[in-house]
Order: structure tokens, then C-alpha cells, then sequence
């Protein structure tokens, strides 16, 4: 396989030493293999909700819908499965062979692999790829349209998409950005058939991936079964998978105690739920890692009192991150901006840089500066500050708004919390049908043009606060091209203290997940990013 080795791999490489060097942190990892893999057997996967898109990635923004959907997919290039740090030098192709940068990183041509079919038995061609892609950027002569699009933003640098014969697909970029492959790998990318229409992924799934899809039980499991015609020759070992839907999170754990699951779902595994389940079952394996998921807080910028900047900040200081992390998840998250900090992630600001922030620093002068900002915007004893915090109805994300909330009666404001269901959350969020919210973000790649443009751009159906700052998006746009890395890292790390200063959209902690399996299970790797490794090709059973 053809990777090029230039200035991205370079730079994501000694990175990746540099992360390597310091030494993140585990309880155990998952080892490779010591026997030859077997064939046969069906994995038992936890699923926590309904399938809230069904299979249709492009129109999602949760591993609800990715985990559960990955296995029917492929990408032009996916992570390795095998490597837990995620960089460009673990990239791999998929229906990509090999691939080439061109014309000083403006354009990016892949070479595709022969004899690859859907799972109807059409051919895999160019054409479906340019039509993926042109959909999801939303291309002007761009042959369908999602419903919603919460990546478009993610290729707004195309500028054309050429596909000169069946097996070469041209990327044309209006300017250099070397996170551009990154973003192709993501798990959030996989390519669709040109001859599906996109609302059909809603509830049904035709892919190029190692499973077809056999039965999809609403309410109670997805069940694959093993493509006998993947391009990838003796996978799928398994024989099938079946994601098991179960909602209640204590139920969950207790069937993955009893052997019914033979893995857990990634970012579900809080610190203390895991020490409990590694007490009743010694062998079980738990692996610490960072999902690349944070905690946040929405207000939305449009609307009264949150179109104030003062009463932002406010909400913002009255918020104890270290409290958070020792509360709510045990001290099972790190205390971080709007990318995560070292060791975990390669962007995110250092302890010194985050302790001159608001919120990240002594809890009662952050809560007495609370008091006045609000006081200088109407707000105290006679007039107290009454607002609604919504929520997605999952014990994670309701833990975190009943945290928020208490933390925000200490300061004099009154909050009541409103639980909404998966499937309606997303597109609440995206019409801005909310005042106040408590959220978890992930990000399909630990890169900041992977999280800047989408949840912080001017107009990005993703950014739900509406934040909008002309210089953060000049400095979005600088970092995004920037070919060395010590200054991108100096912008990016400018632009984080800009975001929280802006009170944007307040960054609690980056969740530390706990990821539970069975030692039966072999080749299922975690990774420090939840959204790209569960293909599942490689996994096998050795029972």
C-alpha cells in the first residue's frame, strides 16, 4: 500500500511519539492474540438506546447510531484496528488501495480497489463515492440531500469532486489541510451506493462492510450476519453479530456479567460501575480509555438571557469542573477546554493554561464572580435567574444536568431539568428548540478541524449555541491550513481560550471510558476515539 510519508504524516507522527512518550494511562490492555483466529461464532454487543437514525451515519451525530452501524459500512480509509492511538500513520485503506496527495496538498486522489460489490451485488465504483461525498458537502449539482447534515462542515473546503474513470476519485481543495485524510478515516465517513436513496439508511443498510444486515428488531437487537463476498479475504472471522437493546444502564452491566453480552458499548463504562463489574468477575477485561467525548454546556446565543455574554460567563464560572469530575464521574474524566488535554489528546490546553480560565480555577471566587456578572445583568435575591435545562433521557447525560443544576442553585439560579429522547434530541437541538442544555460532544477524530468548524462555526447546523465570532473563525480558518505544527498548536490552543472566555459553549471534563469485555473476545481493541473501531472484521471468539 502506497502512504507518502509528507508533511502530515510527519507531523501526526511525532505527535503521536510525543503522546506515546508520556504514557496514557490503563488498566489493562487488551492483548493481541497468541493463537491463530478461529472462525465461526456470533458476538453478543451491548446497544444502550434504539438506533436513534437507524443505520443512516451521514444524518447523525451519536455512536448510538455509529457503533451499532459500522459493521454494514466501509470507508475509502479507516484507522487500523489494531493500533489504540489514533494518527494519519495508522490509516489504512479500505476501498481505497493507496492514495496520493498532489499540487501542495490541494488535491487528494484515491486509487480503488477492483471487484468490489454492495451487498445487493451492484459493483462498488467511483461514481458512489463522488456521489457520497458530494451529498454530505452539499454540492450544488449534488444528486440527493440529507435531512439533516451535521458534517456538511467538515468538507467545505471541496471544491470539486472528480471521478475520471471507475477506480479514481479526485478530491479538489480550494486550500491545504493536512486533517483532511483524518477526516476520511473517521468512522463518520463511510461511503453509500449511488443507487440507495439516503433516507433508506434509516431503516434498512446496504454496504460494502464485513456483515449484511439480517433482521433489525426495533426496541430489541440489530442482527448482521458474515458477507461471504468481502474484499477482504478470510473476513470476517465471526459468523454474525448481534447488538442487544437494552436501555437501562444497570441492566445492561448485569447482562454483560452474566455472559449474555460479550462486550460492552463504548462511553457507557463509568469508573466505579466497571470496579464493580471487575470485582464480580475477576477474568473480565477493562480497558481505560479516552472516547473523545466531553462534557459541555448549551445556551443558545439567540434567544434572552443567553444572548448576553456576561450571563454566559456567568453559568460558566458557577460551574466547578474538578467537582464535576469527582461528582459525577468518579474521577473518571480530565479537566479540559474544548479538545482534549495531554496525555489523552495531542490539542488540548495544559493544566497552566487552563487554571486562568473561568471555571477552572478556585470554585469560591469563580462562584462570587458568578454573583456579580448576574447582579451587573438584572439578575439576584428579588430577580433570580429562572431557566430550562434539557437533556437527552440517558442516566450520563441526566447525572451531568442534575450536577448543573445543583451547581447552579448555589449561585441563585433556578433551573428544571427537561428529558428528551434520543431521537428527538438532535433534531431539537438543530432548530434551536431549547434555552439551556447539558451535553456530551464526541469527536469522530482528535483533531480540531474535526470539532472547531462544526461546533463552533458561523451558520454549522452543529454548532447549537449559534456562537458566531468573526476572529475565531479567521483563526479556525488559519490553524486548519497551517503546515507546521508548533504553530498550529500555538492558534489552536489561542482559540480554545477565546472559545471559554466567550463562554461559547463550556467545556465540564473529558469522559474517561472503562470498556468491558469478556477474554473470549480477541482483536476488539479500543481505541482513544469511540467512533472508529468497530468494524468488527478482525474480532474472533476463542471459545
Amino acid at each position: 500500500m502506497f502512504r507518502p510519508l509528507g508533511v502530515t504524516a510527519r507531523v501526526a507522527l511525532a505527535l503521536a511519539l510525543a503522546l506515546a512518550a508520556v504514557g496514557a494511562p490503563a488498566l489493562s490492555q487488551t492483548p493481541r492474540a497468541p493463537l491463530a483466529p478461529k472462525s465461526g461464532g456470533v458476538l453478543n454487543v451491548s446497544q444502550r438506546e434504539e438506533l436513534p437514525q437507524g443505520f443512516s451515519i451521514h444524518e447523525s451525530a451519536t455512536n448510538s447510531t455509529v457503533w451499532p452501524s459500522l459493521p454494514c459500512f466501509s470507508n475509502l480509509v479507516f484507522f487500523d484496528s489494531q493500533k489504540m492511538v489514533e494518527s494519519v500513520d495508522t490509516i489504512v485503506g479500505e476501498l481505497a488501495e493507496k492514495w496520493s496527495w498532489q499540487d501542495n496538498h490541494r488535491s487528494l486522489a484515491f486509487f480503488l480497489r477492483r471487484n468490489v460489490n454492495w451487498h445487493d451485488g451492484r459493483p462498488f465504483t467511483a461514481k458512489d463515492v463522488k456521489y457520497t461525498f458530494d451529498m454530505v458537502r452539499e454540492a450544488k449539482d449534488a444528486p440527493a440531500r440529507l435531512r439533516i447534515n451535521p458534517r456538511k462542515d467538515w468538507y467545505a473546503n471541496v471544491e470539486a469532486i472528480e471521478a475520471p474513470d471507475p477506480y479514481t476519485v479526485v478530491f479538489r481543495l480550494r486550500r491545504p489541510q493536512p486533517s483532511f485524510l483524518l477526516l476520511l478515516a473517521s468512522g463518520y465517513s463511510p461511503v453509500y451506493p449511488t443507487h440507495v436513496p439516503p433516507g433508506e439508511f434509516r431503516t434498512r443498510c446496504v454496504g460494502t462492510g464485513p456483515f449484511r444486515l439480517k433482521e433489525w428488531r426495533k426496541g430489541e437487537y440489530v442482527e448482521y450476519v458474515r458477507n461471504p463476498n468481502y474484499f477482504i479475504k478470510e473476513r470476517p472471522y465471526l459468523d454474525g453479530l448481534k447488538y442487544v437493546i437494552i436501555a437501562e444502564r444497570s441492566t445492561r452491566f448485569a447482562a454483560l456479567q452474566a455472559g449474555r453480552l460479550d462486550v460492552a458499548m463504548p462511553i457507557d463504562g463509568s469508573r466505579t460501575l466497571t470496579a464493580q463489574l471487575k470485582a464480580a468477575v475477576p477474568k473480565m477485561v477493562i480497558t481505560e480509555i479516552n472516547p473523545n467525548a466531553n462534557a459541555n454546556i448549551l445556551m443558545n446565543t439567540k434567544r434572552p438571557p443567553f444572548d448576553n455574554v456576561k450571563v454566559r460567563r456567568a453559568i460558566s464560572l458557577a460551574i466547578d469542573r474538578r467537582a464535576y469530575v469527582k461528582a459525577v464521574e468518579q474521577g473518571g474524566a480530565v479537566v479540559g477546554a474544548s479538545l482534549a488535554p495531554p496525555p489523552w489528546g495531542i490539542w488540548g490546553l495544559r493544566e497552566q493554561e487552563l487554571a486562568r480560565l473561568p471555571g477552572y480555577g478556585r470554585p469560591e471566587r469563580d462562584k462570587a464572580l458568578t454573583r456579580a456578572l448576574l447582579a451587573e445583568a438584572g439578575y439576584g435575591p428579588g430577580h433570580p435567574l429562572r431557566v430550562e435545562m434539557a437533556t437527552r433521557a440517558m442516566a450520563i447525560f441526566v447525572d451531568f444536568a442534575s450536577f448543573v443544576i445543583d451547581e447552579l442553585r448555589q449561585v441563585g439560579v433556578e433551573a428544571t431539568l427537561r428529558q428528551v429522547e434520543t431521537a428527538q434530541w438532535h433534531p431539537l437541538v438543530t432548530r434551536r428548540e431549547y434555552q439551556m442544555g447539558s451535553n456530551f460532544t464526541g469527536l469522530g477524530v482528535d483533531d480540531p478541524d474535526a470539532n472547531f468548524p462544526e461546533n463552533y462555526g458561523c451558520g454549522s447546523p452543529r454548532n447549537y449555541t449559534d456562537y458566531c465570532d468573526e476572529q475565531v473563525m479567521r483563526m479556525i480558518e488559519q490553524q486548519s491550513q497551517e503546515l507546521d505544527p508548533k504553530k498550529r498548536l500555538a492558534l489552536v490552543w489561542r482559540i480554545q481560550e477565546k472559545l471559554e472566555e466567550d463562554a461559547a459553549r463550556p467545556t465540564m471534563g473529558w469522559r474517561l471510558d472503562y470498556f468491558a469485555q469478556w477474554p473470549h473476545v480477541k482483536n476488539l481493541i479500543p481505541h482513544h476515539s469511540a467512533y472508529n473501531w468497530s468494524r468488527m472484521q478482525d474480532v474472533w471468539l476463542d471459545r
